[in-house]
């Protein structure tokens, strides 16, 4: 077995991280503060300051498959690495606006070299790193307005990219710059954050989300959301890359982008909170369709080394759907229950996200209250991964895509169990050791299955 960690992890860095320590979002259950109608200090700051690092490490053992690809997830023992340190600046130019700056330093390797082998991948910081050696990125430079509009009023804590304050029930929300979309869409508390929480990408949104971003999951647009008592409305329209899985994003927001609308449903089960949400997106790019690369394939046949037959076929602007649904329903005082499932045309290549067409995640989130270590917790969840039958098509002729292709596939759901404890070490500080078990990687039944364990430092303040 091989184990390796990345050459900076030293004692300079270690203490630096500390001294850096992490201001992320935090969505779990257990980090949110009890609502409370009395006047906080916080509420009249003018200046936010948040920061965040997060190390995670992962390991899978050898396992068996009796053929390999270009895009094929590495067979022998393997490890990979993510290293993030974040910093969330804000300011309030006047009432009711906010004005955030994130500024990232990241660095990580993925396994087998090269982001490739999975549908769910095992680590949801992998998008933003490329390499050995630590690089800087503007992350986030936006302006969210709110609009009050009476209903009573709720109070919003003081957390990164989010200025403390008292905001109405129903209320008019802008937001516009560079940004991610899951920043406004597809919120869950139980399953949101791949750096307290799960890890896969299919649990922090939908895997078959192929929702509009650069490379690293953020792009530039304007969304809006309706808060009217029991019920949120939200629409955006954000770019793309200009070609698919790049970094360099179109801003011919006019022609080519990734729209958005979602509606939820606050409601209340046996006297217990709950959320129902239904999203729906659509895009418009340049994209291949799977059926023209399978007509490429058979007319180029040959042994291929990467998206060659995609590539080739790019040439026609074509639209894209999806809608899904997002359920999160607390089922005890320390138990919540989640799920996201989301169907998609299925026709054309992947644009900005992962190689998943048809997706579906749900499982538990617990608190440390059940085990009496309250700033503990832990979740177990079940995904499914499926892929249409235009992309099946392809894959099973021998075709290579970005992130997978095995040469051949005897195709079945990609099937993922996934299982962390977060533990507490000190105020705003958790070690996390995770487990995922993979069935049919890449879903391809002839590979597998695959376990990987991890553990996930992260500190914030």
């Amino acid at each position: 077995m091989r184990f390796s960690f990345p050459s900076f992890i030293n004692m300079t860095t270690i203490n630096t991280s500390l001294i850096i320590l992490v201001g992320s979002i935090c969505i779990s259950p257990l980090c949110q503060a009890d609502t409370a109608n009395t006047p906080d200090p916080a509420d009249t700051d003018v200046l936010s300051a948040h920061f965040q690092t997060t190390y995670n490490w992962q390991y899978h053992p050898a396992f068996s498959a009796p053929h390999t690809g270009p895009n094929s997830l590495t067979t022998g023992p393997d490890n990979m690495y993510t290293f993030t340190a974040t910093a969330m600046l804000g300011v309030r130019p006047w009432t009711n606006g906010e004005f955030f700056y994130n500024t990232e330093m990241v660095e990580g390797v993925p396994f087998t070299g090269s982001l490739v082998g999975l549908g769910g991948y095992t680590n949801g910081e992998i998008t933003r790193a490329g390499g050995t050696s630590p690089s800087e990125y503007r992350q986030r430079l936006f302006l969210r307005q709110t609009w009050n509009n009476g209903g009573g009023s709720d109070h919003v804590d003081d957390v990164a990219n989010q200025f403390a304050g008292f905001i109405d029930k129903n209320r008019f929300v802008l937001t516009a710059g560079n940004f991610a979309i899951q920043d406004v869409f597809d919120p869950n508390i139980y399953n949101k954050d791949p750096r307290t929480q799960f890890m896969n990408w299919g649990n922090w949104t939908y895997a078959a989300y192929d929702y509009a971003a650069d490379a690293r999951g953020y792009g530039w647009g304007a969304t809006a959301e309706w808060y009217v008592n029991e019920w949120a409305f939200r629409i955006g329209r954000m770019t793309g890359p200009i070609t698919p899985n790049v970094l360099p994003v179109d801003f011919k927001l006019d022609q080519h982008y990734g729209d958005q609308i979602e509606i939820e449903h606050s409601h209340t089960l046996d006297a217990r909170p709950g959320k129902i949400r239904v999203l729906a997106y659509h895009n418009r790019a340049v994209l291949a369709s799977f059926n023209d690369a399978l007509n490429w394939l058979k007319a180029h046949p040959g042994q291929y080394t990467g998206p060659e037959a995609l590539v080739a076929v790019e040439n026609t602007e074509r639209d894209k759907y999806g809608i899904g649904v997002n359920i999160e329903q607390e089922v005890s005082d320390n138990t919540g229950f989640f799920l996201r499932a989301m169907v998609t045309d299925g026709h054309t290549e992947t644009w900005a996200f992962t190689e998943v067409d048809d997706s579906l995640s749900t499982g538990l989130a617990l608190k440390g209250n059940l085990w009496q270590r309250n700033e503990d917790s832990a979740g177990v969840s079940f995904l499914q991964n499926y892929l249409s039958a235009d992309r099946r098509r392809f894959l099973e002729a021998g075709g290579i895509s970005y992130f997978i292709g095995d040469g051949a596939l005897n195709y079945r759901p990609e099937t993922i169990f996934e299982g962390y404890y977060s533990i507490n070490l000190f105020k705003g500080g958790w070690l996390s050791p995770d487990y995922q078990f993979i069935m049919n990687p890449a879903f391809n039944a002839d590979r597998g299955p695959v376990h990987v364990f991890a553990f996930r430092l992260h500190a914030e303040i």
